[in-house]
């Protein structure tokens, strides 16, 4: 059996994983049939043209799953993840959403979340040591 050789730099995994994503995509697409998936994003810039707040993730056969979202420490508490995450969840309905599917950790924005309506559906104990990742959904409207 040959050995596995490990990526050795940041970008060469990043290469793989890009493949890796569009792979498992094509396998995912015939599987299911649903061969509607889109990337989607949005940011929040100063007037410097410095991000200060963003998202990213994808839709796929009526799900959205949003991967990050980060709102820069200083411009926090002032309804800019609120909006951000809105954007998405309006961009998710115009494309056919039932549901907006995210992740946080324990330590990050559990209550944030629960806030604007997402509901737990599990939490993985240990995902860091000593804390957990949590897993959301809310069904959108439409």
């Amino acid at each position: 059996m040959p050995l596995v050789k490990l990526c050795e730099e940041e970008d060469e995994c990043l290469r793989l994983e890009a493949f890796l994503v569009e792979r498992v995509y094509e396998f995912n697409a015939q599987s299911t049939g649903y061969f509607d998936g889109k990337l989607i994003a949005g940011r929040l810039c100063d007037d410097n043209g410095e991000i200060i707040a963003a998202f990213n993730g994808h839709t796929w056969g009526g799900c959205c799953v949003i991967a990050h979202l980060w709102v820069h420490d200083s411009r926090r508490g002032r309804g800019i993840g609120r909006t951000l995450l809105q954007t998405a969840e309006d961009e998710a309905s115009r494309r056919g959403c039932e549901q907006v599917v995210l992740s946080t950790h324990s330590f990050q924005a559990p209550a944030f979340y629960e806030r604007l309506g997402y509901e737990k559906q599990a939490v993985i104990q240990g995902e860091p040591k000593g804390y957990a990742r949590i897993i959301y959904m809310k069904r959108l409207d439409g």
